[in-house]
C-alpha cells in the first residue's frame, strides 16, 4: 500500500467519523471528499464508505456500552429495557424497507455533487427553521419515548435516503419537531444508527464481495480503526456541545459548505466529476 493511498485512506476514515453522527451528512461528505481525492474505483469506494460506518457505529456501542448492554440483559424482566429495543425495531424498520425499494434508484440519480451540495443547504434551512420556531418538549429522556415517537423519527430518518440529508440530521430534527428534547433527539439518533449502519454495511458488503480481494484489508482497516476513533470524539463532543448550544451552527455550516461546492462546479474550479 502506498503512501497516497494511506493518507487519502485516512482522509476518508477522519470524515466519516467525524460527520457520522453530526447533522452535516457523512455520505454528503464522503461523496465529495472521495471525489476530490480520485479515491480508489467507484465500486470499491462505495462498499468501503459503507463498511468505515461500522467503525462509526462501534464507536456508539462502546460509548453507550452501559445502557444497551444492560438493556439487552434485562430485556426479560425490564419493561424499561423491553421499551427502549422495541423503539430501535421500531424506528429501524422504516428505513430498511424503503432504503431496499428505492435505495438503488436513488442512488443512480442523485449520488452526484451537485444534488448532494443542493440538499446540504436545504437540510441548513430546515435545521434553521426548527431551532427558530417554538420548541416545546414532552420527552425528555430516551427511556420515556413511546414506540410511536420512536416510529415517527424513524419515518423522518428515511429522508436520509437523499444523499446530503443527513441520517442524524434527519431524525435529530424530526425528534425537535415530535417534542423531544435536543439530547433525547441525539442519543436516540446514536442509538438508532447502531442498527441502520450495522444492516447497511453488511448487506453492502455480501452484495459486493466480489469486488474485493485481500489486498483491500490494510485499506478497509484502516478507514474503519480511524472512523471508531473520531466518532468516538464527534460523540461525546456533541453531548458536550448541545449542554450550551442550539443546532443553529450546524446549519450554517451545512449552507456555507453546500454554496462552496456549487460556486466551485459552476465555475470550473474543481472538477466534482463523479
Amino acid at each position: 500500500m502506498d503512501l497516497i493511498l494511506i493518507l487519502k485512506t485516512l482522509i476518508m476514515g477522519m470524515v466519516e467519523g467525524i460527520t457520522e453522527f453530526l447533522p452535516i451528512s457523512s455520505t454528503g461528505h464522503l461523496i465529495l471528499t472521495g471525489d476530490l481525492l480520485n479515491f480508489l474505483d467507484k465500486e470499491k469506494r462505495d462498499v468501503f464508505e459503507i463498511f468505515i460506518q461500522l467503525g462509526a457505529m462501534l464507536a456508539v456501542v462502546w460509548e453507550y456500552r452501559a445502557k444497551l448492554f444492560g438493556a439487552l440483559a434485562n430485556a426479560r424482566r425490564d419493561l424499561g429495557a423491553q421499551r427502549f429495543l422495541t423503539n430501535l425495531i421500531v424506528a429501524f424498520i422504516p428505513a430498511a424497507i424503503l432504503g431496499k425499494l428505492f435505495g438503488e434508484h436513488i442512488k443512480a440519480v442523485l449520488f452526484k455533487p451537485v444534488p448532494v451540495a443542493s440538499a446540504f443547504i436545504v437540510g441548513g434551512l430546515i435545521i434553521l427553521w426548527a431551532e427558530r420556531r417554538e420548541h416545546t418538549v414532552r420527552v425528555h429522556d430516551v427511556d420515556r419515548m413511546s414506540w410511536q415517537d420512536a416510529l415517527k423519527v424513524g419515518f423522518a430518518q428515511c429522508l436520509a435516503l437523499i444523499p446530503g440529508t443527513s441520517r442524524s440530521g434527519a431524525s435529530i430534527i424530526g425528534g425537535l419537531f415530535l417534542g423531544l428534547s435536543r439530547k433525547t433527539a441525539t442519543e436516540f439518533s446514536f442509538f438508532l444508527g447502531i442498527p441502520t449502519l450495522g444492516a447497511a454495511s453488511l448487506y453492502s458488503l455480501y452484495k459486493h464481495r466480489e469486488a474485493l480481494s485481500s489486498s483491500d484489508i490494510g485499506v478497509f482497516a484502516i478507514g474503519f480503526i480511524v472512523a471508531f476513533i473520531f466518532a468516538l470524539i464527534a460523540v461525546r463532543a456533541l453531548i458536550r456541545f448541545l449542554v450550551r448550544h442550539d443546532f443553529t451552527a450546524f446549519a450554517w455550516y451545512r449552507i456555507a459548505f453546500g454554496g462552496l461546492v456549487l460556486l466551485t462546479y459552476y465555475t470550473g474550479m474543481v472538477d466534482w466529476s463523479a
